[in-house]
């Protein structure tokens, strides 16, 4: 099901038909280096890891983390959405995508028009976003969207430090 349409993209609901990009997405360099190892190593794991993140997301909250596909393709390249973790107060606005999709404008114009979809459809009056401090790209991206940092924050894990940015709807 089709959430939000851009010039070049489809976001789109996950469903485990998606486990084979799922599989290779979470196992691309960029993911393991940025956001970690999820452990999703099979078929099988993807298909555990889009029923119980994504699709549990969508049914508890309405929204999630959703595919991104190209539009006239329809070639997978990336997830975007929106994300409601347990240790920020705040929805979380999280990306990642194929490195070979990275540098083109694709995050750029899915993470913009999520971030328009989540204040304008779902009305949250503030949208978060946590990056590590060595993920320069991400950063960037997340100011040109209108984002700032807000603070640094260290996750109960104890792991690395985080920037959060956020944004909030002008009143």
């Amino acid at each position: 099901m089709k959430i939000i349409e851009t010039d070049r993209l489809i976001l789109r609901l996950l469903t485990i038909d998606d486990a084979a990009f799922i599989l290779k997405l979470l196992n691309d360099p960029t993911w393991k280096q940025f956001i970690g190892d999820k452990g999703v190593n099979t078929l099988e794991d993807a298909r555990n890891y889009i029923l119980t993140g994504p699709i549990t997301m969508y049914s508890q909250l309405g929204y999630g983390l959703y595919l991104v596909e190209l539009k006239e393709s329809k070639i997978p390249i990336g997830l975007c959405g929106l994300i409601k973790r347990e240790s920020l107060e705040d929805t979380d606005i999280g990306f990642a995508f194929l490195s070979e999709y990275q540098s083109k404008g694709h995050a750029y114009e899915a993470a913009s028009a999520t971030l328009s979809y989540g204040c304008n459809q779902l009305n949250l009056k503030r949208i978060v976003a946590i990056t590590s401090k060595d993920n320069e790209l991400s950063s960037k991206l997340l100011k040109k969207i209108g984002m700032n940092v807000e603070q640094v924050i260290t996750p109960a894990d104890g792991s690395e430090e985080l920037d959060l940015f956020s944004y909030s709807q002008p009143r």
